[in-house]
């Protein structure tokens, strides 16, 4: 082992990195994004330098059909990434996705069907025959469109490998430049994957003319594991996503697979083009537009990947940093040193520390967070780089403020019950209400539910501190559904305050006005498209 990264790519080989965190890890539960949500995201996707951003599933609604548009023309510009739109193999998706991803300056569309025998027998209720003929049609028409195409044989693990090479090797006859091998559940162990990645490369005529691609679920735990294996059996795009979200147990994250390839380039001799110290920055983000929080102990991005508390480890790390650290923070974006601010400092010192945390922002979202800044300073002794990044996360995933919390005062205590009264800013003006509630939360949600005028659930309540001590800014998380029904639409907010009952009610507000957001949207748009017969409006288990 070279002990710290490796200096320099030569003479490794390139890999391509697809990111799928806006369709396949978009359907985590309760990780559904507005339009403008879904564009800074992506935004932040392209600062990130992956190579392709599949943006979405146009086929499944409007909004979806509508934020690939936007991401196409706004992001996937001269010099942006690969813009992708995923479809089913049928006209209809495929349509769709062209019309979605035209506007970019490097379109993909990237169709898929199902190819093991239990999917075809049980949801497709299609042949072998049927769907090789299907699986080619459909590659040819969305060559019509694009010179780009990808698709991938959903199932592939489970599939018989020699039917495999017949449907990829039609695919490739019909003009597909991409081949994506999807363990679509999560079932392979890395051993057999690579193995079956190898075999279809040496197998599957024109296979030189292609990139093979990897793409696997952790169902498991071998995600990532799975993923790396594919890659040294010769596959040359990995389909990621931050955080490793996705549909249930999530997919390979990306994070894990880049400082994989870069941590142990002697092993692997391949390397990616991401701007590494944009990791956590990019996870952070992710995490509080979707409100799936990075566990502690989650590798390269989690709160705990570079803590040290075991006085061994500790007196290791002061003798020699790479005793217990395979990884330098500043690689990923962890800064090493700190700029002490407090409220003395001036708005250039707190800008050029925030852009060394690697957070850039526009005048006005400057002057914003700076004031945030003064009013924390006030409270607090010193301000932590920690406490920055809160307020800069805050700053950029702040929602449309349909209403803004203007006033909150309550009362608690034993004996006697917890009252809230609060004041916020909406369309009809300043407007105040007070609540009585089992605890100053729960009396200042239920006095925030008087005003908005909409029907929601909570149905999770993420509080912890940023920084220790007393004076400690905490960090609230929600989850809403929209109404009663199982089936309603899930929304995050998120929130930071050193009161935090105050930062519970600004990730609740933040919730809401998420959702009001998007019941207009929908209005404006009309009701999502429904499923077409053999599938749903929203992609099932990932190609």
């Amino acid at each position: 082992m070279n002990g710290f990264d490796t200096s320099g790519n030569e003479p490794y080989a390139p890999v391509r990195i697809f990111d799928t965190t806006l369709r396949d890890g978009e359907q985590s539960p309760g990780a559904s994004l507005t339009v403008p949500e879904k564009v800074k995201v992506a935004r932040q996707l392209a600062l990130l330098k992956v190579d392709v951003i599949e943006a979405g599933f146009p086929a499944a609604s409007p909004g979806d059909l509508d934020a690939v548009q936007q991401i196409a023309e706004e992001v996937g510009g001269a010099g942006g990434p690969i813009v992708a739109g995923l479809a089913r193999a049928s006209a209809t998706d495929i349509d769709k996705a062209w019309t979605g991803v035209s506007g970019a300056e490097k379109p993909r569309i990237h169709t898929f069907i199902a190819t093991s025998d239990l999917h075809l027998e049980r949801k497709l209720c299609m042949t072998r025959g049927q769907v090789l003929e299907k699986a080619s049609t459909m590659v040819a028409h969305a060559k019509n469109y694009c010179a780009d195409v990808e698709f991938s044989p959903e199932d592939g693990t489970r599939s018989d490998p020699g039917f495999l090479v017949e449907v990829l090797s039609a695919a490739i006859e019909s003009g597909a430049t991409t081949l994506n091998i999807p363990d679509t559940v999560g079932y392979a162990m890395p051993g057999e994957y690579g193995e079956l990645i190898r075999y279809l490369i040496g197998n599957t005529p024109g296979s030189d003319d292609v990139i093979w691609s990897v793409h696997c679920h952790d169902d498991l735990g071998f995600a990532t594991a799975n993923t790396v294996a594919g890659l040294k059996a010769g596959a040359r795009q990995a389909e990621v996503t931050m955080n490793g979200i996705g549909e249930r147990a999530g997919n390979a994250s990306l994070e894990e697979v880049v400082m994989a390839l870069y941590t142990r380039g002697d092993r692997f001799g391949l390397y990616t083009g991401v701007e590494k110290d944009r990791l956590v920055q990019t996870s952070r983000i992710v995490s509080n537009f979707t409100g799936i929080q990075v566990p502690p102990n989650k590798a390269v991005v989690g709160p705990n990947a570079f803590a040290h508390e075991a006085g061994i480890h500790q007196d290791g790390m002061l003798k020699d940093q790479r005793t217990y650290e395979i990884m330098r923070p500043e690689t990923v974006g962890i800064p090493r040193s700190r700029l002490v601010l407090g409220k003395h400092s001036g708005r250039h010192a707190f800008k050029v520390r925030m852009e060394e945390l690697g957070f850039t922002l526009s005048e006005e979202e400057t002057i914003d967070a700076f004031n945030r800044f003064k009013e924390l300073a006030d409270l607090k002794k010193t301000v932590t780089d920690a406490d920055l990044s809160v307020l800069a996360r805050q700053q950029i995933t702040d929602p449309e403020a349909v209403h803004d919390l203007k006033d909150l005062q309550v009362a608690c205590g034993q004996p006697g019950m917890s009252t809230a009264t609060v004041r916020l800013a909406g369309p009809g003006g300043t407007e105040t209400a007070a609540a009585i509630g089992a605890g100053p939360v729960d009396a200042a949600f239920r006095a925030i539910d008087q005003l908005v005028g909409v029907r929601s659930t909570l149905i999770e309540y993420d509080v912890h501190s940023v920084t220790a001590g007393i004076d400690a800014l905490g960090e609230v998380t929600v989850r809403i559904r929209e109404s009663d029904s199982e089936e309603g639409r899930v929304f995050g907010g998120y929130g930071a305050d050193t009161d935090i009952i105050a930062a519970s009610a600004q990730a609740y507000l933040a919730a809401i006005n998420r959702l009001i957001v998007s019941k207009r949207a929908v209005a404006a748009v009309g009701e999502p498209a429904k499923a077409q017969p053999g599938g749903s409006s929203r992609v099932g288990h990932g190609a």
